[in-house]
C-alpha cells in the first residue's frame, strides 16, 4: 500500500469508510486537542501524541520513548480500529506528527494505514468539509503485534551496516543551536538531511522520484540505513518519505535525546561528507 494518500483520493474513497486519526502536535506546545476542537475532518478522532503515541520517560529512553505494545493496542482499539479497517492519519504540520502514528501502526503489524499528504490544509483546499463535532469512535477489536519495522538501538549504532541520517535542522546537527536537549551536536558519522527537505512549499511530499534521488545521494538506499532526530518523532517522517520512494529505513527511536544522555557517547559538530 502506498503510505501516502491525497485529499482527492480520500474524498473518492469516502472519509466515512476510513478510521481517521487527527494527530495535531507541535514541539513545545500542548494545544493539539484545542486545535482539533476548532476544526477537523468529519468523524476524525483526536490522537494525543504525548500520551498515546509515547511511553513513560526514563533516564535513557529519550523524550518520546515508544509506548508499550499492550498500551498501544488499547489506544488503537479506543480509536475504533478493527483488523480490516483502513486507517488514514493526518495533522496540520506536513505530517511531522502523523508519521509517528503511521510508523507505530506499521511497527505493530497493521498495514492498511496511510498518511494524508498535505494534511488538513490539503483537505480544505480540495473542498473537504471541516467539523467541530468530536469524532465518536466505536471501540475497535484490532489485534496488533510488535517489532515489524526495522529499529536501531543505542548499542547498535557503531555497527550500523548502512547510512545514519540526522533528520534535525542543520543548526542543531552542527551544534550551533540546541533548543531542546542538554548536549549540542550529532552522532559521529551521521549525515544531515532535515526532515523538512521531504516537503515542497505546500507542505506536501515530493514525488517518489525526487525523494529517491535525494536518498540515493546520501547512500541511504543500501540495506541497514536508519534515521534519527531529536526524540524519534520527525525521524519517522524520514522513514515515511523513504517508504514512499520504495526505500526501507530503520528508526533509532531514542534518537539524540537518548544518545546524549550517555556521558560516554562521542559527539561530533563538524559536517560529514556524503558518501558516494
Amino acid at each position: 500500500m502506498n503510505p501516502l494518500i491525497s485529499a482527492r483520493e480520500l474524498q473518492e474513497l469516502g472519509e466515512k469508510q476510513c478510521v481517521l486519526l487527527d494527530v495535531r502536535w507541535t514541539l513545545g506546545r500542548d494545544d493539539g486537542a484545542q486545535q482539533y476542537a476548532l476544526g477537523h475532518i468529519p468523524s476524525a478522532v483526536f490522537v494525543d501524541l504525548e500520551r498515546e503515541l509515547s511511553g513513560s520517560v526514563g533516564e535513557h529512553t529519550g523524550r518520546h520513548p515508544l509506548p508499550l505494545p499492550a498500551d498501544f493496542e488499547a489506544a488503537a482499539r479506543r480509536w475504533g480500529i478493527n483488523d480490516d479497517s483502513h486507517v488514514v492519519v493526518y495533522d496540520d504540520s506536513g505530517a511531522l506528527a502523523a508519521a509517528r502514528a503511521w510508523w507505530l501502526l506499521r511497527h505493530a503489524g497493521f498495514e492498511q494505514v496511510q498518511v494524508l499528504d498535505g494534511g488538513l490544509e490539503a483537505w480544505k483546499q480540495a473542498g473537504g468539509e471541516v467539523s467541530t463535532e468530536p469524532g465518536q469512535a466505536r471501540a475497535g477489536t484490532v489485534s496488533l503485534s510488535w517489532g515489524r519495522m526495522p529499529v536501531v538501538e543505542f548499542d547498535e549504532l557503531e555497527s550500523l551496516a548502512g547510512v545514519l541520517i540526522d533528520s534535525r535542522a542543520t543548526v542543531r546537527y552542527l551544534g550551533i543551536q540546541e533548543p531542546v536537549d542538554p548536549v549540542a551536536g550529532h552522532i559521529p558519522g551521521a549525515l544531515n538531511r532535515p526532515t523538512t527537505d521531504n516537503l515542497d512549499e505546500q507542505a506536501r511530499f515530493y514525488s517518489p522520484e525526487v525523494l529517491r534521488a535525494a536518498f540515493e545521494k546520501l547512500g541511504a538506499v543500501q540495506g541497514g540505513s536508519a534515521a534519527y532526530c531529536g526524540s524519534g518523532i520527525t525521524a519517522a517522517h524520514q522513514v515515511l518519505a523513504a517508504a514512499s520512494a520504495g526505500i526501507e529505513l530503520g528508526l533509532y527511536p531514542g534518537s539524540w535525546s537518548e544518545y546524549c544522555s550517555y556521558p560516554q557517547a562521542p559527539v561530533a559538530t563538524s559536517d560529514e561528507k556524503h558518501r558516494n
